[in-house]
């Protein structure tokens, strides 16, 4: 992880940019962004998207391909990542960002790239629903997004292009903070005291205490 980023929070909110990015692999440091999405959504309804496809550089490798279906002959003319960027982080403002994986995946990758052609980080704060979806529901086996979307019988058609994973995330994000506002309602979250992210019970070797699920980035914690 590289450059200033917001924090991690746990919500249901109303308005949010929820995005998705398609990627040559796994690696911030040496794969590039090949696509960028979102959708603007305002009192819990889409009102806007933005998605284009990023000229990497570089040949897009077999494997990336089988995955998310794009192939050198589609970015070809795209624009470069800092145009490609920059709309998108026009788009989502000062918004809160959701997506699926986004604390140790997406930011990342847009974190690294924002520093490396406008050497600025993104300090958007952002809800992950990874995170989400494990508090939310602990019986899944696995928490993919298209397993997440499978329990509220989304549809996961056209899965692993940004576009579609948008669209897909926000109607489980929206599912997802129903139960989470019962979840709140009935045990109130408690919120660490130096970002305000939620904290979660820890075990150390005096007992029980409440950490910041932010760690390592915070190392709040509070007596239970």
């Amino acid at each position: 992880m590289t450059g200033n980023r917001g924090k991690r929070l746990n919500q249901y909110i109303s308005d949010y940019v929820v995005f998705d990015l398609e990627t040559t692999g796994v690696r911030p440091d040496a794969d590039e962004i090949i696509e960028i999405s979102g959708i603007r959504v305002r009192g819990h309804k889409a009102v806007e998207e933005f998605s284009t496809l990023v000229d990497p550089g570089m040949h897009i490798p077999a494997a990336a391909s089988r995955v998310n279906h794009i192939t050198d002959e589609m970015v070809a003319g795209a624009p470069a990542l800092a145009d490609a960027l920059g709309a998108f982080l026009q788009f989502a403002g000062n918004d809160i960002l959701v997506g699926h994986n986004i604390h140790s995946f997406d930011l990342n990758f847009i974190s690294r790239a924002s520093m490396r052609v406008f050497d600025a980080g993104v300090e958007n704060d952002y809800i992950d629903t990874l995170y989400m979806a494990r508090k939310c529901l602990p019986g899944l086996c696995h928490y993919k997004l298209s397993d997440v979307a499978a329990y509220f019988h989304i549809s996961t058609a056209g899965a692993h292009r940004a576009l579609a994973d948008c669209a897909m995330n926000q109607k489980c994000y929206e599912e997802l903070g129903k139960i989470l506002s019962q979840m709140q309602n009935s045990q109130p979250e408690v919120l660490c005291p130096k970002c305000g992210a939620e904290m979660v019970r820890r075990k150390g070797m005096y007992g029980e205490f409440y950490g910041c699920s932010d760690f390592p980035r915070c190392r709040g914690t509070r007596k239970i």
